[in-house]
């Protein structure tokens, strides 16, 4: 669907269905062309009022081959939401790209908004952190930095689109961490929700200035502060995310954080953040090379070199794009571990999540296809938030 068409909807109040879908009792959607929808479970419902389905896709009598996601949105009530939705689905359309989770419709059904996504079968780097947590060891370090090679690559390519007229989008996606990362059946690693993200499109609609939008536990300092962004505001969160995949532990203490400096101005998260946003905003107002040191000091003298220059507080002091910070990940790979691929990291997701699995019971994992009787879907809650 191009990307006009989304523009200038108006989304009429909402009405909901009673009962939840099943595999055996499907819950029709709409049709888009010629194909049908029908939701076969409910994934998750969010704090913002979304709601995520797994969903059939039926070409006449004829299933297509893969399952796809349908979020529903509750119907934004003022015309400002509504523009600003139309815009983020309007960027959505735009990615295409096999690193990317694709976005493929947008539909009105039963008044509400609905959006078309691709499906990633396989688990969240969250949940293969959890899982490292309960085997007591995190996931490879070949892994890790294949991870982030692959991150790099698809925020390099959203970093450097161009638009009908060739001039570029400057879309900063503002919410990369391990809920928006999957790794697929055949061991690719795709990165979605760009809901959240930021443009330089002349007439978008942004959010309001003192408000928040993602999880601000991976937010760049100069976000937080809401200075200018850039790519390297995506490889400060990139950073973060590796050094909590290279260790199992996350950058950030809040546990024992100093009061917050006098006339900091007063932000607004969008939803509950899985750290709170004042104590995150006084860690970083003083976060240095230390700090970062403290926290990769076990790992390898090249990889810590990689983590502390995506890590710095100063923009100009990071990579200046992510093609940089993907081309060193790249040459690490390929020096400490010669010729891993897709193949390998499938094998290692395997054994993270088999191994922690073990004790399962100490953590809920929830992956569609790999505990089939079913635990909260955490891992997708974030993606559905914003599509």
């Amino acid at each position: 669907m191009p990307p006009s068409k989304a523009s200038g909807r108006t989304f009429p109040k909402s009405r909901r269905t009673s009962y939840p879908p099943t595999p055996d009792a499907p819950q029709p959607l709409f049709r888009v062309g010629g194909v049908r929808y029908e939701a076969v479970r409910t994934l998750a419902h969010m704090q913002t009022g979304d709601t995520l389905l797994l969903a059939h896709r039926y070409a006449q009598e004829e299933t297509l081959p893969g399952l796809c996601l349908v979020r529903r949105l509750p119907s934004p009530p003022t015309y400002a939401e509504r523009r600003r939705l139309s815009d983020e689905i309007q960027l959505a359309f735009r990615l295409n790209h096999p690193g990317i989770a694709q976005v493929f419709h947008l539909k009105i059904h039963q008044d509400s908004p609905h959006v078309v996504m691709e499906y990633v079968d396989g688990p969240s780097l969250e949940t293969l952190v959890s899982a490292g947590v309960v085997r007591g060891k995190p996931v490879s370090e070949a892994f890790a930095l294949y991870s982030g090679v692959e991150l790099a690559e698809a925020l390099h390519y959203a970093h450097t689109l161009k638009g009908e007229d060739g001039k570029p989008l400057g879309i900063i996606h503002r919410d990369v961490n391990p809920r928006h990362v999957f790794v697929g059946a055949h061991g690719e690693v795709k990165l979605a929700n760009f809901g959240a993200s930021f443009s330089l499109l002349v007439g978008r609609t942004e959010s309001p200035a003192s408000l928040v939008r993602g999880d601000v536990a991976y937010a760049s300092p100069e976000y937080l502060e809401r200075a200018p962004l850039s790519p390297r505001s995506d490889v400060f969160s990139l950073g973060v995310l590796l050094v909590e995949l290279l260790t199992g532990t996350h950058l950030f203490d809040v546990e024992d954080v100093p009061s917050p400096p006098e006339g900091m101005r007063r932000l607004v998260p969008e939803y509950i953040p899985s750290l709170p946003l004042t104590q995150m905003r006084t860690l970083l107002a003083s976060f240095g090379p230390e700090d970062v040191e403290r926290a990769v000091k076990s790992l390898a003298p090249d990889v810590k070199a990689i983590l502390h220059t995506a890590l710095r507080v100063v923009p100009e002091e990071r990579f200046a794009t992510a093609a940089d910070m993907r081309d060193v990940l790249r040459a690490s790979l390929a020096k400490r571990h010669p010729g891993y691929g897709r193949q390998d990291a499938l094998e290692d997701v395997r054994r993270v999540v088999a191994e922690g699995g073990g004790q399962r019971e100490m953590v809920e994992f929830g992956e569609v296809g790999i505990y089939p009787e079913g635990l909260e879907e955490h891992e997708l809650l974030a993606l559905a938030k914003k599509g």
